[in-house]
């Protein structure tokens, strides 16, 4: 008897690894089971795809979706929901589908569902395509646009707002922020229609990133200048051709004097003349403005690059129209694997705010590397976000969020291709799963998150889950180890950001691209001076972190090189000094991915063929990499510590 019951389960694993996924549906790999009778007294386009979802994949005898339209201020919140044991009550449609994704999803994982009341923390929660009209993406890795222009793909379409939906997504910014103006032509607003109608039952409002200077590169105007009477003619006759098209389209997305982006500052107007603009075009439709904050350069010589965001709009503050939001990255770089929270989340209080986070790991390994994004994200809010809106059960409330303003939406920049797996790496899916997850409640824990993602994407097995959670939650701070521990940032290659270049200067190239402006390595130390008696860059701060960050006793060890250059012998919290501490962190990372990659081999037989050795693969080549990484960085450091390496 042992025999037999030993020889099934190899017969069982082995089966298990003869099949093959190719990654394609995602986290959304139920079974049919098309015994579910489903009642429900309306009808829409939304509530037919709740029906058949539930008609499909539901598993008990019968299921109800009831409208509730009068308790939506009370009880339900915009697009919420409350499931009952076998009844969806919502306010909205959009709740009821929600609502359907969410029981699906529960009964997938084996969760109760007899009392779930649950509705979006943002209204707005976005994903940020930086797609090109010729097809390819910028920091995308996962193939090309799936948006193919004048060739659409209607079923990957619908698979794609399936997908978003079921994590609550609602807005799709369809194109890259340095846009092209062809986008605001007839052929491409057609096209944008034909995208809107696909994605309008599950939800999702298109959004279109705008080149500021449009009327001009189209030939129609002699200037952009906001100013002029027919440049603010040209915008509102383009909105009212837009909304005749699409009477629900969301509304622009601006990249405005950054980085060779033209906008209101080269006709010597401000930020807030230039999205007021736009704003009074779109607002007789509902529409909104999103203007980023992602700016720096000519007009700031000599200042910090981290400080001049808030230069820039904090003197505009209040100026703006109530139709604007401002869009700013999570931290006052560039997408690093970690950086202190911007300061612009202090100091903008009278307009509105979103936050932008990165999906497509572009300085993360991008889609080569394991690294789950969920641990940083909840960083982030945490210092951000006012209780109201941040509550979460696994960690202790940081100082002095009480005064917070709170968001108005999150967007992130998308790391979706037409890869069959989606995203190029398929542990790179779990970042867009839990984007939508923490969009709808950031509060929710990360490690609750990747239980989720694992036991719908892999396997539910015991075993599996045990093995690769702890690989998921240690993997962004692996990654910030072998890249750039204890506060370094930005000391990658130039253009494409993979791999390591902490020698890294060209002349021509600005001083705040290259990566020696950033670790200011030299005899002395290591790091960049943000204190008081350096930039300053710690008084855009609010007190506590002011303070926090300005000492260099109390500043958190993870961001000290970010604002302290720190001589080779300061002693570190564990005893060693900053030369040893670095050398230390470095090889931990290195060691992290070693133990991913025996990790990986355990887990074997409870992953599809494919998609097992696609993802060995990756991580073989991630270990290669963080090794490449460690030994760059500590040979480059190492010429200006003098001391050796430790054993």
């Amino acid at each position: 008897m042992k025999h037999k019951l030993l020889f099934s389960l190899l017969l069982c694993l082995t089966a298990v690894q003869a099949s093959a996924e190719d990654g394609s549906r995602l986290w959304l790999r139920m079974a049919p089971v098309g015994q579910a009778k489903v009642i429900c007294e309306k009808q829409s386009p939304t509530l037919d795809i709740a029906v058949n979802e539930l008609k499909t994949y539901f598993r008990g005898a019968s299921v109800s979706l009831i409208s509730d339209p009068e308790s939506e201020g009370a009880y339900y919140g915009h697009d919420g929901f409350f499931i009952a044991g076998d009844s969806i009550l919502a306010a909205t449609d959009l709740g009821l589908l929600y609502g359907t994704y969410e029981l699906l999803r529960r009964q997938q994982l084996g969760l109760d569902h007899h009392h779930v009341h649950t509705f979006p923390t943002f209204d707005l929660r976005l994903l940020n395509h930086w797609d090109n009209p010729d097809g390819t993406i910028e920091r995308g890795y996962a193939g090309e646009s799936i948006f193919r222009w004048f060739n659409l793909d209607h079923d990957l379409l619908r698979q794609y707002a399936r997908a978003n939906a079921s994590i609550g997504i609602n807005g799709s910014v369809l194109n890259n922020v340095n846009a092209s103006p062809k986008m605001l032509t007839a052929d491409y607003l057609n096209e944008v229609k034909t995208i809107a109608d696909i994605l309008r039952p599950y939800g999702i409002r298109v959004y279109l990133s705008v080149n500021f200077a449009s009327p001009m590169a189209l030939g129609f105007t002699k200037t952009a200048d906001p100013l002029n009477g027919k440049v603010r003619t040209w915008w509102k006759k383009k909105a009212q051709e837009i909304y005749r098209l699409i009477p629900d389209f969301g509304g622009f997305l601006v990249k405005a004097n950054s980085e060779g982006q033209p906008g209101p500052g080269d006709y010597n107007r401000s930020h807030a003349d230039g999205a007021n603009m736009l704003a009074d075009a779109l607002k007789p439709f509902g529409g909104i403005v999103i203007w980023r904050c992602f700016v720096y350069g000519a007009n700031h010589k000599g200042e910090d690059r981290v400080m001049q965001a808030v230069s820039e709009f904090k003197p505009l503050d209040g100026q703006f129209r109530p139709n604007v939001i401002l869009q700013t990255k999570n931290g006052p770089l560039d997408f690093q694997p970690r950086e202190p929270y911007s300061p612009i989340f202090d100091q903008i209080t009278k307009t509105r705010n979103m936050a932008e986070l990165q999906i497509t790991q572009e300085y993360l390994g991008q889609s080569r590397h394991l690294v789950y994004l969920a641990p940083m994200w909840q960083e982030f809010f945490a210092h951000i976000l006012p209780p109201s809106q941040f509550t979460p059960a696994n960690m202790e409330p940081l100082p002095n969020t009480d005064n917070q303003p709170p968001l108005a939406g999150v967007a992130g920049v998308a790391n979706i291709g037409n890869d069959k797996n989606w995203c190029g790496h398929h542990f790179s899916q779990a970042n867009w799963y839990a984007f939508g997850r923490m969009a709808w409640d950031p509060s929710i824990s990360p490690e609750e998150i990747a239980e989720e993602w694992l036991a719908l994407t892999f396997s539910d097995n015991y075993f599996f889950i045990s093995s690769m959670l702890p690989v998921m939650m240690t993997s962004r701070e692996a990654c910030v180890n072998y890249m750039m521990p204890l506060g370094l940032h930005h000391i990658f290659k130039f253009d494409h950001h993979y791999g390591p270049e902490p020698d890294g200067f060209k002349a021509d190239y600005p001083l705040e691209w290259c990566p020696v402006y950033y670790h200011q390595a030299d005899e002395n130390g290591v790091g960049f001076d943000r204190t008081t008696g350096g930039t300053g860059a710690v008084n855009q701060y609010r007190e506590p972190y002011a303070s926090i960050y300005n000492n260099i006793d109390s500043c958190p060890e993870e961001l000290l090189l970010w604002f302290h250059h720190v001589p080779w012998t300061h002693k570190m919290k564990s005893g060693r000094n900053l030369w040893e501490e670095l050398c230390f962190k470095y090889n931990a990372g290195v060691t992290m991915v070693d133990r991913y990659v025996d990790e990986w081999s355990l887990v074997k037989n409870y992953v599809d063929r494919q998609r097992w050795n696609e993802v060995n693969d990756r991580l073989l080549h991630q270990q290669m990499n963080a090794r490449e990484w460690r030994d760059t960085c500590l040979k480059y450091f190492q010429k200006f510590s003098h001391q050796s390496l430790p054993e």
